[in-house]
């Protein structure tokens, strides 16, 4: 508990209290928001954001990194192997957001990454992951990850390897590069106004540490056979240290979201958002709830599930459309929303959907006693 708050503290004091630093910074380096296309062209409100500092995921990665470091010092425990693998997903995918970013700053233009060399990027990403996630079993022979699809824990039936040694890895790979493409860019869509993207992310990732917490205190070990609770126990393989990670960058986000609300200071950029995709999906593929994802991080699905049904309604139409404008937190803009009220609003249903996922993981342990 000790290397929890310690985490989350440190986390929090990093972000509050330098992002002003980073933000003087940032405006020497001339890393001014570019004004995007077709979007921000028929938003008047976001031509004024036109030279706010950004790519301020660099702030709350960082500070991540130096509360989970300090956390799991303070408590005497090495960092493990799946807390590593969640960073590496945070800083691999946000360093492809930062090319991107880097790329529209210095060619102040909105097109930075096409979409391709995106995707590819991010599977290079998720492919060391996947390997390294299922080896270095600990000492009851959990690896980080299984080669299971996964709903509440793992499901016997969906067992990659079934398929073979070679065709089952590269079913199981194919399956992590998705997750990893589908949030990843999931975030990117949502970050469009001050501060949504981050409260949604603290929603989210603070869901993932209660049912991290709640493996850990449930958790399979060599004496589980004794327990009352053998056959509802997890076989998560690090579950206090993704808690702590997890604390660790809820409190990174908090912080941030101080300078970050609108109306921001400083803008989290790709490098952010892509961030906050990279943490998502290590979270759940190293909790093991890839499917439960879907509700707990059910608020970053609705922009880019808007974007599709545009398109699909403009194709099925011949020309009509179906929003305003998408993503969708963009059409209630252009129907009057103040985006304030757009941004709380989207806050609350991204606490309704993170609470409603730990509620049926909580229920799903009930009946599996």
């Amino acid at each position: 508990m000790r290397s929890l708050l310690s985490a989350a503290t440190i986390s929090l004091a990093f972000t509050l209290f330098l992002t002003p630093l980073f933000i003087r910074l940032f405006e020497k380096l001339g890393w001014g928001q570019v004004i995007r296309t077709p979007e921000d062209a028929h938003n008047p409100s976001h031509h004024a954001k036109r030279g706010t500092p950004t790519m301020g995921g660099v702030i709350f990665i960082l500070g991540s990194i130096v509360g989970y470091l300090v956390g799991t010092l303070t408590g005497g425990s090495p960092p493990s192997i799946s807390g590593l693998l969640v960073i590496w997903m945070m800083v691999g995918l946000g360093a492809i957001g930062f090319i991107d970013d880097y790329m529209k700053v210095r060619q102040q233009r909105s097109l930075g990454l096409s979409g391709w060399r995106k995707i590819v990027g991010q599977v290079i990403v998720a492919v060391p992951f996947g390997i390294l996630a299922l080896n270095f079993p600990n000492s009851v022979g959990q690896t980080p990850a299984s080669p299971y699809i996964s709903f509440f824990r793992d499901i016997p039936m969906l067992s990659f390897l079934a398929l073979g040694t070679v065709i089952g890895w590269i079913a199981y790979l194919v399956w992590v590069s998705f997750l990893s493409v589908a949030w990843s860019n999931a975030t990117n869509l949502t970050d469009g106004l001050d501060g949504l993207a981050t409260g949604a992310g603290i929603f989210t990732v603070s869901a993932y540490s209660l049912v991290t917490f709640w493996q850990f205190q449930q958790r399979c070990t060599s004496d589980a056979l004794v327990t009352a609770y053998q056959a509802a126990c997890y076989d998560t393989a690090d579950p206090m240290d993704l808690t702590i990670i997890a604390a660790s960058f809820v409190g990174a986000l908090v912080g941030f979201l101080w300078w970050n609300a609108p109306k921001a200071k400083i803008f989290m950029g790709d490098v952010g958002s892509m961030a906050i995709g990279g943490v998502i999906v290590a979270m759940a593929v190293l909790s093991r709830t890839e499917i439960l994802s879907i509700i707990i991080a059910g608020i970053f699905i609705i922009g880019p599930g808007s974007v599709i049904l545009q398109r699909w309604y403009f194709k099925a139409t011949g020309g009509k459309r179906l929003f305003l404008m998408s993503p969708f937190h963009h059409h209630l803009e252009m129907r009057g929303w103040p985006e304030i009220t757009i941004v709380v609003r989207m806050w609350i249903i991204a606490g309704i959907l993170a609470v409603m996922g730990v509620g049926l993981f909580y229920v799903e342990w009930l009946a599996a006693q």
